[in-house]
């Protein structure tokens, strides 16, 4: 019975160290460092910011529409930084691998806490330049957390999915780094749902990525402008759609990676 015990904590080791090591070398050699887990959705947020809501006018009718786009683009970054680190992690860490036997999921565990804790950091600022635009605090901002771990659960299953496929054929990262910015236009990041046709804005937020997001937009700016599947979707086995995609990409994910993982070292 203990054997298990001390596995687990070699591993709890293993993932802090692994974690640490992949959050100091992702800024190694930058001026800035650190800095660039604030500033890449800073920057990204203001270009947008500025095309889209004073040169087009979009977002007018979106209650604080300048934290609604600050939550949107920093979601976003926190899903593709997540899933492409994770995509990368089996390859990048083919030397450990042949070398220690140990569970092969946390190295893409590892990978992803990277992403997790520069979303917590944006998190921090997100909250005081909503403070800063007027926005009250309310209980609702209590709620953000489960829409965060429920991307985070849908991040880690495309990771743990694609990043076993990548050790085989490589082909993944290209085809994956294609398919972000395709699915970019079809979350509602720099728009409003009020834009598109209302068949449409349900069919949208059937997608778990624009379900988080404007769950998050709602419980953090608590305001009805902000359209949500609930108030949206009034078929409750609809509403679970977003739900259902994500445990069943998580599940089988974690089944196809357990069992692909017996050949990494052979095939990286």
């Amino acid at each position: 019975m203990k054997i298990p015990n001390v596995l687990c904590k070699k591993n709890r080791i293993l993932l802090k160290e692994l974690t640490k090591t992949d959050f100091k070398l992702r800024y190694q050699g930058s001026v800035l460092g650190y800095l660039w887990a604030l500033l890449r959705p800073l920057m990204m947020f203001a270009i947008l910011y500025i095309v889209f809501s004073k040169l087009l006018r979009w977002g007018n009718d979106i209650d604080h529409y300048p934290v609604y786009l600050l939550i949107g683009t920093t979601m976003w970054s926190f899903f593709t930084e997540c899933t492409q680190q994770g995509i990368h992690a089996i390859v990048q860490r083919g030397d450990l691998i042949r070398k220690i036997c140990f569970p092969k999921y946390i190295v893409v565990v590892s990978a992803t806490f990277t992403a997790v804790i520069n979303m917590l950091i944006n998190l921090g600022v997100i909250l005081i330049f909503a403070l800063i635009n007027g926005v009250t605090p309310s209980w609702s901002w209590l709620l953000v957390p489960f829409a965060l771990l429920e991307l985070y659960a849908l991040s880690l299953g495309i990771a743990f999915l694609l990043g076993a496929i990548n050790v085989k054929y490589r082909d993944v990262t290209s085809i994956w780094e294609v398919t972000i910015q395709a699915l970019f236009y079809t979350v509602p990041i720099i728009y409003p749902l009020t834009m598109v046709p209302d068949i449409a804005a349900k069919i949208l937020l059937l997608n778990p990525i624009a379900q988080a997001i404007q769950d998050v937009r709602h419980s953090l700016i608590a305001s009805d402008t902000v359209t949500t599947i609930w108030s949206k979707v009034d078929n409750p086995f609809l509403i679970v759609i977003p739900f259902l995609i994500v445990i069943t990409v998580l599940v089988f994910a974690a089944i196809y990676f357990r069992r692909k993982s017996k050949f990494f070292a052979e095939e990286i």
